[in-house]
């Protein structure tokens, strides 16, 4: 269950929203001063803050302030001041909600279940796009977008070139390739040269990965190109 930090001078109103959190199985932390709020915030890294806006040492707007440097948690506002201008400051330093005392319970553990499931959305997201730009082969791992290459743990440097040969064959595993498709995908289309250059590169890559790591990844299909088929090499 998520964790959330109250951050609330006013003890009996902490104490309230602990047990009403606590009864709807959520995990609590509470702090009772803007800074050891913002310490709790940076140490513990709580799912979701419930931030009172007026509070000693620090000011809600400040601990939002500094929080958002380094961190996206949801942030829900929790003040007795109803002026426009505190909401709009309040938002604008980062805050996701805006609850005004006194507040009904129920819709204040309605805003928290929004924006837990929100946040739950965003990292699924993140998630699903990072795993986009990740090919996956065996012990092999090749990021496309930090263009790093990874066998067993460790990483392996690769030209450009060799790095393109590679990511084309792994997007199409189990797929015979031809000699003309690499060239045409990692050289292009208009490039002129000797076409013996795909087996140059391809013997780079098993130098590099198979005979290094004792695997088998790019197999020769003869009189059409190249098959990538992840296997452990027998000793």
């Amino acid at each position: 269950m998520a964790t959330i930090l109250i951050v609330e001078d006013e003890k009996k109103i902490a104490r309230f929203l602990e047990l009403e959190l606590k009864h709807e199985g959520y995990d609590v932390l509470t702090s009772f001063d803007g800074r050891s709020g913002l310490e709790t915030a940076m140490n513990e890294d709580p799912d979701l803050l419930i931030l009172d806006l007026m509070l000693p040492e620090l000011s809600g707007i400040e601990v939002c302030r500094r929080l958002r440097h380094t961190s996206d948690v949801p942030i829900i506002m929790l003040t007795a001041k109803d002026d426009v201008s505190d909401k709009v400051m309040g938002l604008d330093m980062g805050a996701d909600d805006y609850v005004t005392k006194p507040f009904a319970i129920e819709e204040l553990l309605a805003r928290i279940r929004v924006a837990l499931k929100k946040t739950r959305a965003r990292d699924q997201a993140a998630h699903e796009a990072k795993s986009d730009q990740c090919l996956q082969a065996g012990c092999i791992t090749v990021d496309t977008a930090s263009w790093q290459v990874h066998v067993k743990g460790e990483p392996v440097a690769l030209t450009r070139k060799e790095f393109d040969t590679l990511k084309y064959l792994m997007e199409h595993q189990g797929k015979a390739v031809t000699r003309d498709q690499l060239m045409n995908e990692v050289w292009g289309y208009d490039y002129i040269g000797d076409s013996n250059i795909v087996d140059v590169y391809i013997r780079y890559l098993r130098h590099k990965i198979d005979d290094r790591y004792h695997i088998k990844t790019i197999h020769t299909i003869r009189s059409v190109g190249y098959l990538f088929n992840y296997e452990e090499d027998e000793e």
